[in-house]
């Protein structure tokens, strides 16, 4: 029997279809306006490029493609060597070009852009980046001058979401298997019997988890079609996965893990690794550590036994990329591509039988849920999908492992931010496509299958994991009680742990033996700026969007991570995150020269990190009370549940009023060590 709720399917493709395609041209149309309207140096700022490089090197890696490395340019490169602050992350899609002279001409920018060689990220490091360069893309257009890398919309992820939507659209009802029925609802999941998850005890993996692991992983193994692992934070969802996988191999299942990003499957692989299975990383890993190498397709394809086939073009193809730098005749030039071009189809041939051989062979195969539909998995099936911090997923991105499967695991926080969706209009309004389907009216990309299962099927097909790992008991009391039904305890080895306590020296101060401190600077004293007004016109109007400053905030928090420091706290168990961009780049530089170590971010860009001690500088401060987006309860939620010991809150309360949320959590941290800063004692530091 169908629920209420069930979804049409053809009509659900097609909603996915329109909403993705806005997306995609939102980020075209604002990453070409970026490119063309700013400087290299405030798109740097922004987080969309890396200015003053040089080639370093240059060599062949997987698929025949060249991957060059790039680091700063001598003529302008720091004493360390360093690269400068930058937003660019493995897995980016990069055009590298030719650096625009700072007089150069808006037309001119666009030139150097379409002249210049586009790629993907493979590595990041401190005084280098690694590009691996499309193969249309001759590798002449990276030598010699002084270049710069900027971010592109990544429209690789964007066809794979299409690809697979159009196929879900073009299915015939009689092609529905049994799992896809359950996921849109036109059956209910099959029951699972209370037998089979009490009766038949687990040997377990790992004997010390909770629980609520425990349930949580006898549930996932006995669900036929689909399994919900709902992870507050510091819960150990990621613990609990690892022996959820152990525990489906002794099954004899065949696994796919996925996750969103490079990070989140990187974590599993390092995880997994020490256990001795075979296991394979599809995809670039975003951090080259040892254990996640070794099981990464690249190397693989290098030191595995199929890999020998492959080795001898490989190095072939080496000496010639070598041998190009060493000649200026033209025609040689154009003699030796014509040869590195045959090899490289010889090369593909031969990889493409080793990648088979290898993945063929591997009973868990991990990757980014885009990379899963990459060719390597093409032929491939396996039993389950495990689908880690599915709640930041688009549902489009989650359905291209999903069509090689017939069982799903989805682990994730859907109380914890959405993924960023950049199209304004992301609501459907348009009752039918071009081909006369019905649009799912009111639907939008923020929307996950985590959120959507949830809704159609009930809190019976989900299980929460309730002991955290992370938190002070008095940092997790408001999030328990407001989001997670009360139910959240703390372990006994941390829900008294303070800043005090940490395992070096540090002296008790008012600031170190409390753990929840909110700085409330009501009053006007503390008001915040719109970043526009302070920007060039035209130089990158719009650079920040509409982002919000606060410079005595920032001040405040310069005060009090001193305080930390001269109590002994080391500023790499430090972070300060901020809702606003603006305020980020205001504090940056100048933190990072005072308090070397210390770390600085977005609220949304450290979901899934922690740290001993963190700072929210929350920014508005307004005679209309007018918050924006901090308002949003997911976001609070993250900047709320990052520190272990000490978190640091400063705001206006008096402005921070726009939600109920809201006003309730100023309530909480008013009973709570609530402190007034000086405005005037600031200003005469």
């Amino acid at each position: 029997m169908a629920p209420k709720d069930a979804v049409d399917i053809p009509s659900f493709a097609a909603t996915q279809l329109a909403l993705l395609e806005a997306e995609l041209q939102s980020e075209l149309s604002e990453t070409s306006s970026l490119i063309s309207n700013a400087s290299p140096t405030a798109l740097q700022k922004a987080g969309l490029a890396i200015t003053n490089l040089s080639l370093s090197s240059q060599r062949t890696g997987l698929g025949g493609k060249t991957v060059v490395e790039l680091g700063p340019d001598s003529a302008t490169a720091s004493k360390d060597g360093e690269l400068a602050e930058h937003g660019v992350r493995t897995g980016d899609i990069v055009v590298v070009s030719e650096m625009p002279s700072g007089s150069a001409r808006k037309r001119e920018v666009m030139e150097l852009e379409s002249k210049g060689s586009r790629g993907v990220v493979t590595r990041v490091g401190s005084k280098a980046v690694w590009v691996a360069l499309d193969e249309r893309e001759g590798e002449e257009g990276v030598g010699g001058k002084r270049l710069w890398l900027v971010k592109l919309a990544n429209d690789v992820t964007y066809k794979r979401m299409n690809q697979t939507m159009q196929r879900l659209q073009k299915m015939k009802s009689d092609e529905y298997s049994s799992f896809v029925r359950v996921l849109f609802g036109l059956t209910t999941p099959s029951p699972v019997s209370g037998d089979l998850v009490e009766g038949k005890e687990v040997e377990w993996v790992d004997p010390s988890l909770n629980d609520s692991q425990k349930d949580a992983i006898r549930f996932a193994l006995t669900s036929k079609e689909v399994a919900l692992i709902h992870g507050p934070p510091g819960t150990g969802k990621t613990h609990t996965l690892i022996e959820l996988i152990l525990q489906m191999l002794k099954q004899n299942l065949r696994v796919l893990v996925c996750g969103p990003s490079n990070i989140s499957v990187d974590n599993i692989v390092e995880r997994l690794a020490p256990h001795k299975i075979s296991i394979v990383r599809l995809g670039h890993p975003a951090r080259l550590l040892p254990s996640v190498l070794n099981h990464s397709l690249d190397v693989l394809t290098q030191t595995s036994d199929a890999a020998a086939i492959v080795q001898d073009v490989r190095k072939e193809m080496d000496t010639k990329q070598a041998s190009i730098r060493k000649t200026k005749s033209g025609r040689e030039r154009r003699e030796i591509y014509g040869q590195i071009k045959d090899l490289r189809r010889e090369f593909r041939e031969r990889e493409k039988k080793c990648i088979s051989t290898l993945i063929g062979s591997s009973k868990v195969v991990l990757a980014t849920l885009h990379g899963a539909g990459g060719f390597q998995t093409k032929d491939e099936v396996f039993d389950v999908v495990i689908i880690d911090e599915a709640s930041q997923a688009l549902e489009a991105q989650c359905w291209v492992p999903l069509l090689r499967a017939s069982k799903v695991v989805l682990a994730g926080d859907h109380l914890q931010l959405p993924p960023t969706i950049k199209s304004l209009n992301s609501k459907t309004t348009k009752a039918k496509t071009r081909d006369s389907e019905e649009l799912v009216k009111g639907m939008t990309l923020e929307t996950t299958l985590f959120d959507r299962l949830l809704r159609l099927h009930g809190p019976g097909i989900k299980r929460m994991l309730t002991t955290q790992y992370r938190m002070h008991e008095k940092i997790m009391r408001f999030p328990s009680d407001e989001l997670y039904e009360s139910k959240l305890v703390a372990a006994d080895a941390v829900k008294a742990r303070l800043l005090k306590d940490l395992p070096y020296e540090v002296k008790e101060t008012e600031d170190t033996t409390e753990p929840l401190i909110f700085f409330d600077t009501q009053g006007g004293d503390f008001p915040e700026k719109n970043e526009e007004e302070e920007v060039d016109k035209k130089a990158g109007k719009g650079m920040m969007g509409e982002s919000k400053s606060n410079e005595m905030e920032a001040a405040l928090v310069k005060q009090h991570v001193r305080n930390l420091v001269d109590a002994g706290v080391k500023p790499d168990d430090i972070a300060i995150i901020t809702p606003y961009n603006a305020q980020l780049a205001l504090m940056s530089r100048e933190m990072k020269e005072a308090f070397p170590g210390i770390e600085l971010g977005s609220v949304d860009g450290f979901q899934g990190r922690e740290k001993e001690a963190v700072i929210v500088s929350l920014v508005r401060s307004n005679a209309q009370h007018d918050c924006g987006f901090v308002a949003e309860k997911r976001r609070l939620n993250v900047a709320m549940t990052r520190p272990r010991r000490s978190l640091t809150i400063i705001g206006d309360s008096e402005t921070l009023q726009g939600s109920k949320f809201l006003k309730r959590w100023m309530e909480f941290l008013e009973e709570g060590d609530l402190r007034y800063p000086s405005a005037s004692a600031l200003n005469s530091q």
